[in-house]
């Protein structure tokens, strides 16, 4: 069954720092406080939505450094939730904060109210890049978090960015290979978008800071996606959700309303130009067969993996079938020849 939160949006909320490229309202769509009762509303209105599937549920605080708000304010919110993860209700709560705001008191004080996962928003492994961006954190300050909250027995969210002011795309992977290491239940990869009123906007103005473009970014992130599945770490999120605001507050960078499935058409398209490079595979025409929920991953968005093939060389069609499982393929040859991959 597919995950659901029920999100909740503390904005900027306890956050001692300005990140070049933070403009929390912008990307969260949301402007005020909530309260013990906004929680309660959310909840209800939820349980009355997904029924017997809440019970699968997370209530989650996105949005700022959940444990870095003020205390009375930060249980305030967790007792408006916790009485619907001890009836069974929801499955647990969810959170995200910063690496430098996890110690074992606050950990205590999470695990009283159902607290179940914590998210970190580790952005890069790379202190040079964290300092240039006013992180105010440091690499080995998410090891020791992540580490702290893994010992506590919490599930555990990393969080990266990618195309970062002062990184390159090595050090992205870099960075990946890193959080990897620290054995997250989970990632999300964060794209970085320049917004108005922020200093990454201020340098880009400026003419100091240009970010990565997007088919750049997509080639990085298929393979931060392989990297990560590979080590069978689920990246939950790729890139940021749309809204009216982001779209209004947007100076530049690779921002597309559909961008994972850019990234996951990519990863497709990588993997059947290897297929057919291994097995000296010559111009010609060639069937892709896939399972039929990869039908378009395969064709590419406005048909792109074809054309891409075209360009090698390939006059490819792509077909259904039910035998693959997902993101396994075919390739038939003329002649009768097929390559499994």
């Amino acid at each position: 069954m597919r995950h659901a939160n029920v999100a909740l949006f503390v904005p900027n909320n306890g956050c001692p720092h300005a990140c070049s490229f933070c403009s929390q309202k912008t990307i969260t769509g949301k402007a005020f406080q909530p309260e013990a009762a906004d929680v309660v509303s959310a909840v209800e209105t939820a349980l009355s939505d997904l029924g017997q599937k809440s019970k699968f549920a997370e209530i989650a605080f996105f949005g700022g450094s959940f444990t870095a708000v003020e205390r009375n304010y930060m249980i305030s919110l967790l007792e408006a939730a916790y009485p619907y993860v001890k009836s069974g209700s929801f499955a647990g709560i969810r959170i995200s904060t910063r690496p430098d705001a996890i110690d074992r008191e606050v950990l205590s004080v999470l695990r009283e109210y159902g607290v179940t996962t914590i998210e970190l928003g580790a952005q890069s492994m790379d202190d040079r890049v964290l300092e240039l961006n006013e992180r105010g954190h440091t690499a080995e300050q998410v090891r020791t978090a992540a580490a702290l909250i893994r010992s506590q027995g919490f599930f555990l969210g990393l969080q990266m960015m990618t195309g970062l002011y002062g990184d390159t795309l090595s050090g992205a992977v870099a960075t990946a290979k890193q959080i990897a290491a620290l054995n997250p239940d989970c990632v999300r990869i964060y794209p970085t978008i320049v917004l108005k009123g922020t200093k990454l906007g201020e340098l880009y103005r400026e003419g100091k800071y240009c970010p990565p473009g997007l088919e750049e970014t997509v080639g990085l992130c298929a393979n931060l996606l392989d990297l990560f599945e590979g080590k069978h770490i689920p990246v939950i999120r790729l890139g940021l959700h749309a809204s009216p605001e982001l779209e209004r507050d947007m100076l530049a960078g690779p921002w597309h309303p559909a961008f994972r499935e850019l990234c996951e058409s990519r990863r497709m398209l990588d993997r059947i130009i290897r297929a057919l490079r291994e097995n000296q595979v010559p111009e010609g025409n060639i069937t892709i067969r896939v399972n039929p929920t990869g039908v378009s991953v395969a064709v590419g968005q406005k048909k792109r993996n074809l054309q891409a093939l075209s360009a090698l060389g390939y006059s490819a069609k792509v077909e259904r079938n039910l035998s693959l499982k997902q993101r396994e393929f075919q390739i038939d040859l003329d002649g009768g020849k097929r390559i499994c991959c």
